[in-house]
């Protein structure tokens, strides 16, 4: 089980990045759409944490896609300064750091969902557990998507930033490649210490 020491750092951190976010952001919509998740989510994490904690593994990566959306959030995706330097020494076309956003969005949920589904017992094979995790983390980006697509609808040209596609007509597809991706790659490399950390919970 996580400590309370190192709850409460990631909590504030998390809070203080949240507060320093919100200071003068590209722009105010964006931010908002961009960071609701982690506002929906923070007060879950902290009212389930006695009944219901989660290994540390998943905590800290929560907090790390966290991060990943309130930087995004305050600049917005297409203006992240780390998304202009890696296009600089890469030669992308573009600035990727939403790329980096949809490999977390396939990448952190694989491990959250795992948990859930092997700490309720709704999966008892592993060879299913595999394919109903990548199943749910696809479903994810999916709703993501349509989230984007219902934010354009309603707020017309105002959502440009919030969609982020820098012109690219694919972009809806790349998203959810990637998140598959990150959900295949979570799960080929942490399949062994997440059950590590799920039996020292379980103790």
């Amino acid at each position: 089980m996580i400590s309370h020491l190192e709850r409460n750092a990631l909590l504030c951190g998390l809070i203080l990045a949240l507060g320093v976010s919100l200071v003068r952001p590209f722009d105010m919509l964006t931010w908002f759409l961009e960071t609701a998740p982690v506002i929906a989510g923070l007060p879950i994490l902290v009212f389930t944490f006695k009944r219901f904690p989660l290994t540390p593994l998943a905590y800290r990566l929560l907090f790390l896609h966290a991060l990943i959306l309130i930087l995004g959030a305050h600049y917005s995706y297409a203006r992240v300064p780390l998304g202009f330097w890696l296009q600089d020494v890469f030669e992308f076309s573009r600035n990727n750091y939403d790329r980096l956003g949809h490999i977390a969005q396939g990448f952190v949920p694989a491990i959250v969902a795992r948990e859930l589904l092997l700490r309720l017992h709704v999966v008892a094979r592993r060879g299913w557990l595999f394919v109903i995790v990548v199943c749910i983390c696809l479903a994810i980006s999916a709703f993501y998507e349509l989230i984007e697509w219902w934010v354009a609808l309603a707020a017309g040209q105002a959502s440009t930033e919030f969609l982020g596609t820098q012109g690219d007509p694919w972009d809806t597809q790349w998203d959810m490649f990637l998140a598959l991706g990150g959900a295949l790659v979570a799960l080929l490399t942490l399949a062994k210490p997440h059950d590590k950390s799920l039996a020292r919970l379980a103790q």
